[in-house]
């Protein structure tokens, strides 16, 4: 009775919809209790709260989002761009893991691992049948920490035991930095973290400087808002305004701090429907300022500016704020309905294309006035559709069960060491292999193992796609990741094709 005179008492001061608030938040409150006492079965307090906080926030925009404790710590790892590991690129292959790479100074290579081991025990726990999950939870540690690991080698009898110190493990944000012709250079980014920036500059350095660019955000999700600014600050003098971010009540502008280190020359940027966040804010800011010239498919349009409110436990919520809007005034943000997030994903999955009518949106560039479009998203200068005349129901299923990716895996088991000797350096590799008889015997016996029959209309339909992706992994198992996007840009990436098109013009 006490409470309710309270409660009361609380209401008669309150406005109709401030007490509207209460009475609801008094309802969920009520249920809360109701369901924890006198539920049949115990309840799981932790959970029951944790898909409450869920919920509420899925009733708002699609970024709105709660994070566990668990999804806090991994998401931590992947923004600060390091952890504390053995210092292993793996695979899990038929239950087992298997080491792709190993990095170089790290703990794995100082006690002698190799690519190919198989790791079956971690500790003194059988490791096969590990998921993603278990790996990441029994490998990485606090740096200093030791772990022990049993692994199987091809050509070794009974297990290899290494004892390793774990320690930081970088994760870069540069995945490939090279000169794609002698004038031309490319670098591509797979996220925006807390180095990139550094590592970006460092990159354009490595490779000389060059004065004409692609810059490659394909794929690109985003990640901190610091690290966009600054390489759009890259490209751009000193008091360029860079981005703004409306809010409920308030308004606040970001401009370059200082002249940037490529203020001439000519920059192309490559993005697609996974572009999103950061990635969007750097290529709607070097478009609008005529900086750069934007080329591949429409972005993902994702504008809204996310605080990160931790709940006291570890957890926290991701809550939307504001909105990005790029220096023309665009808005990033494509249209969305509260509440609906499955259909706003499939959209983009389908890939969301409104044509351009007199009432979408337009703007002029700040420097030449060329006239671009809003709408959500950054549409390109260049649009590049996706090529699909290799694509089968073949291909489609190599790829699905993991067949090319196994038999590449499987493949170097036993040929790593005589394609290194053949095949030295990766320029090398790039100018002489191509994949035998042999390896492709290989693969089509072991997706008729996998219950893909051999079709040999649509294996030679789809010949190019698989030998190049074939080659691909290849390269980024024996030299590394850029290895991967040195033979796969050329041969199947129309947007890089229509960039190096675009500079010869």
């Amino acid at each position: 009775m006490r409470h309710l005179l309270l409660l009361c008492a609380l209401l008669v001061g309150l406005t109709a919809s401030a007490q509207e608030e209460v009475r609801q938040l008094q309802k969920l409150l009520r249920a809360y209790r109701t369901v924890e006492q006198m539920y049949l079965d115990t309840v799981n307090v932790e959970r029951l709260t944790d898909d409450a906080i869920r919920g509420l926030l899925e009733g708002l925009d699609p970024h709105s989002a709660y994070l566990t404790k668990e999804e806090m710590k991994s998401t931590e790892v992947v923004i600060e761009g390091e952890f504390g590991g053995i210092g292993v690129e793996y695979q899990i292959n038929r239950d087992t893991i298997t080491v792709m790479a190993v990095v170089v100074g790290g703990p794995a290579e100082a006690v002698g691992m190799l690519a190919g081991d198989r790791i079956v025990k971690i500790d003194t726990l059988r490791a096969v049948g590990f998921t993603q999950q278990d790996v990441v939870k029994h490998l990485r540690g606090e740096v200093g920490s030791r772990v022990r690991v049993e692994v199987v080698r091809r050509g070794n009898d009974g297990l290899l035991e290494f004892w390793l110190t774990r320690a930081k493990i970088p994760l870069h944000t540069v995945d490939a930095a090279y000169m794609a012709t002698p004038r031309v250079g490319y670098i591509k980014l797979s996220r925006f973290g807390r180095t990139t920036v550094e590592e970006f500059a460092a990159a354009y350095e490595r490779l000389g400087a060059p004065r004409r660019l692609i810059l490659d955000l394909r794929g690109n999700g985003g990640g901190l808002l610091d690290q966009a600014l600054g390489l759009a600050e890259f490209f751009l003098p000193k008091g360029s305004l860079l981005l703004t971010t409306k809010g409920r009540t308030d308004e606040r502008k970001f401009y370059a701090r200082n002249d940037g280190t490529m203020l001439t020359g000519e920059v192309v940027v490559l993005i697609d429907g996974q572009s999103a966040s950061a990635s969007e804010i750097v290529a709607g800011a070097l478009q609008d300022w005529d900086r750069a010239t934007i080329i591949g498919r429409r972005s993902f349009g994702k504008g809204l500016v996310q605080r990160q409110l931790p709940l006291g436990d570890g957890s926290a919520m991701r809550l939307t704020i504001s909105q990005y809007h790029t220096p023309t005034g665009r808005a990033i943000q494509r249209p969305y309905t509260n509440g609906e997030r499955r259909e706003y994903y499939l959209d983009n999955l389908r890939g969301y294309t409104d044509s351009i009518t007199d009432a979408t949106p337009h703007y002029r560039t700040l420097k030449r006035g060329r006239k671009i479009y809003g709408g959500g998203g950054v549409r390109p200068d260049v649009e590049v559709q996706a090529d699909t005349t290799g694509y089968t129901e073949y291909y489609a299923q190599l790829m699905r069960k993991g067949v090319l990716t196994q038999t590449v895996t499987d493949w170097l088991d036993k040929e790593r060491t005589t394609l290194l000797h053949n095949y030295p350096t990766l320029e090398q590799f790039l100018a002489d292999y191509a994949p035998s008889k042999e390896f492709i015997s290989a693969l089509v016996a072991a997706a008729e193992k996998a219950g893909i029959n051999y079709d040999a209309e649509q294996f030679e339909r789809s010949r190019h796609w698989i030998l190049t992706l074939v080659k691909a992994h290849l390269a980024q198992r024996l030299y590394g990741i850029e290895g991967f996007y040195r033979v796969v840009n050329p041969a199947l990436n129309e947007s890089y094709v229509e960039a190096l098109k675009h500079f010869e013009k």
